[in-house]
């Protein structure tokens, strides 16, 4: 018999699912349906992954089957535990570069990406390649199965550096990108993949939704090399927070279940082949701010926020100027929309991250 979710994960892991599996992102159009999570074993190939699992527990008729695309079987069983040996769950074991093999899918989500700067430093070609061979050779799987709908999971990072203007960037605008630089490895990869997704809606008339997701943060790993992630592993290990620079860098942030939710939402309700940017205004936040907002969510740990350079303390907050250049904050207008509702903000996604971290 199979392990039901609720009792192979932790009460706050399980708190983020029960809101994903509950929202009304459109789940009874996967009611009996097989759907292909590429990237499954990543941050958000999980939860999408357990949050189908857990539609089935508590809604047992929907009968939701699942392809988990992997490069590392191992690895994700480890994650998932129990419930990778589910009969609702199926392996497919190859990378994305690579023509997909398995049997076919009703439904897509395209989220498999090297998305560490360590990466775009130390393998810039598979980077490119996860981004615009692996978006092909998913588009032209769902071509040949005749796929209901396929989501591309985009980035934030389409924009390169905006000057529009404006206090925050929406999906029309464009920035600048040296794309003769390896370093944007990823971003070029992620804005062809984008091309090729308007391409096959174009010319063979496949539904393709694309999503531009903003810094996604929860409980990933204590050695997770991202900013947030170092931030979170610091008030788990119960050590001060040390900043390395001022701090001014202004940022939208958007806890993982609300992510996987809008995902949802635009699979099964959006528009073909127009970009939906994901964020959450009340976690809208500079470094500094998500730094601060990590010591002061846990009070009673007295974890403090220092500065390498003392100089960098007393730089006073940015403020938005039409002459500088946009922030990194995504209008998120066209996705709430769709009914998409965000549900944790920053300090109350600061304290389920380091609550499930510390359970693992």
């Amino acid at each position: 018999m199979d392990c039901k979710v609720k009792a192979c994960v932790s009460s706050a892991v399980y708190r983020d699912l029960k809101e994903i599996v509950l929202s009304g992102a459109g789940w009874e159009k996967l009611k009996d349906k097989t759907v292909l999570i590429t990237g499954a074993g990543g941050f958000i190939g999980s939860y999408l992954v357990m949050s189908m699992m857990l539609r089935n527990d508590e809604f047992i008729n929907d009968n939701i089957k699942i392809i988990a695309l992997v490069r590392n079987r191992e690895k994700t069983e480890k994650k998932l535990g129990k419930l990778s040996k589910r009969s609702d769950l199926d392996f497919c074991v190859q990378d994305v570069v690579n023509p997909v093999e398995a049997s076919g899918a009703d439904y897509i989500i395209h989220g498999a990406s090297q998305a560490s700067n360590i990466q775009f430093e130390t393998d810039p070609v598979g980077t490119i390649n996860a981004n615009l061979l692996g978006t092909a050779n998913i588009l032209e799987f769902a071509k040949k199965h005749n796929t209901v709908s396929t989501l591309i999971v985009s980035s934030l990072k389409v924009y390169g550096a905006v000057r529009s203007g404006k206090e925050k960037i929406s999906e029309d605008d464009i920035g600048y990108i040296d794309f003769t630089s390896y370093k944007n490895c990823y971003a070029t990869g992620k804005r062809a993949a984008e091309t090729l997704a308007a391409s096959y809606n174009k010319e063979y008339g496949m539904s393709v939704k694309i999503a531009r997701p903003s810094y996604i943060y929860g409980a990933s790993s204590l050695d997770d090399d991202r900013v947030w992630a170092q931030f979170i592993a610091n008030v788990v290990k119960g050590e001060d927070i040390l900043l390395k620079s001022n701090g001014a860098a202004y940022r939208s942030f958007c806890y993982v279940s609300d992510t996987v939710t809008a995902l949802l939402y635009i699979l099964l309700k959006g528009d073909n082949a127009v970009p939906y940017n994901i964020s959450y205004k009340k976690s809208d936040v500079t470094i500094r701010g998500f730094a601060k907002a990590a010591c002061e969510a846990f009070p009673e740990r007295q974890i403090k926020l220092s500065f390498l350079n003392s100089e960098d303390e007393k730089e006073p907050e940015p403020f938005f100027s039409p002459l500088s250049p946009t922030p990194e904050i995504l209008d998120n207008q066209r996705v709430l929309s769709l009914g998409w509702c965000p549900k944790v903000d920053l300090t109350e996604g600061i304290r389920r991250s380091v609550e499930i971290l510390e359970h693992n």
